[in-house]
């Protein structure tokens, strides 16, 4: 079952990033997109837990709910700017890699134990994520430092922030309170940014938020439950293969043509999920 909430979780993700990429030519902001999306699922969580008495915030869920928010909203922000600053052939790869960063720590501080088939499988799957989203004709004008930077910042966050979403399920918080509290943090975070920036907001911007915020939702929650239940090591990996609904997408969207470096990650990336079920 928890093979199945992260495949859902994916799934919920990589339609997000479709809606993100068809949005990036409308001249939108990225930074109200989000804030409209934190604000959406944060009214409806909310809403949910107290209307059926399953809100039960304490100050560890508050505190670990709102930095997984900031961080995932701060690596959304990095990443948008990492692609302005340098090739997204490359941008994309690297961010991609932050999923080792919970996988290492699933074993390290949790003490999870894969077989060494499992571990072949979850391999496939994070080099599948890095070779799909390789892009050789991107642009190649590249703004050095500012480019790394933003790249090593989006790789942290998100890389911190999946240590985090595992320690709120090693520690046995209940989900609804840390998502409620991760989009309440955001939503402050976000709120934040919009203030300094000072930027118009359009309201193509508030309908694309609420959509995201209500995929977000299901994503996130899916993401929750499988971690309760399942083996973060190889939730992680399935998870961080969102990419492939992108590429889909822009194959469908755009009349993109898979490459056969993409056909083959998109191979690999089902043999790590089959590895990792043996």
């Amino acid at each position: 079952m928890w093979v199945l909430l992260a495949i859902l979780t994916s799934l919920c993700f990589g339609i997000n990033n479709t809606v993100f990429k068809i949005s990036n030519g409308k001249g939108i902001s990225k930074v109200h997109v989000q804030f409209f999306f934190y604000l959406v699922a944060f009214i409806m969580t909310v809403s949910f837990g107290l209307l059926n008495s399953r809100f039960h915030p304490n100050w560890l869920s508050l505190i670990l709910g709102s930095a997984i928010g900031i961080l995932n909203a701060n690596g959304n922000i990095q990443m948008s700017r990492a692609f302005e600053k340098g090739p997204a052939s490359l941008t994309s790869p690297l961010i991609a890699a932050n999923a080792i960063f919970p996988v290492i720590g699933a074993a390290l501080i949790f003490g999870e134990h894969l077989s060494f088939i499992q571990g072949i499988g979850v391999f496939c799957m994070l080099v599948a994520a890095v070779v799909i989203q390789y892009a050789p004709h991107a642009k190649t004008d590249i703004q050095y430092g500012s480019w790394i930077f933003h790249i090593v910042l989006a790789i942290l966050s998100f890389g911190i922030l999946g240590i985090l979403m595992q320690t709120s399920s090693h520690l046995q918080i209940q989900p609804l309170d840390v998502l409620t509290s991760m989009y309440f943090g955001g939503t402050v975070y976000l709120f934040i940014t919009m203030l300094v920036k000072k930027q118009k907001i359009q309201r193509l911007e508030i309908k694309t938020g609420g959509l995201v915020g209500c995929l977000s939702i299901v994503g996130y929650a899916s993401y929750f439950y499988a971690l309760n239940t399942g083996i973060a090591s190889i939730i992680f990996p399935i998870v961080s293969l969102n990419c492939l609904i992108v590429v889909f997408a822009g194959c469908y969207l755009y009349k993109e043509k898979l490459k056969m470096y993409q056909v083959a990650g998109v191979l690999v990336a089902l043999l790590g999920i089959i590895l990792t079920k043996i």
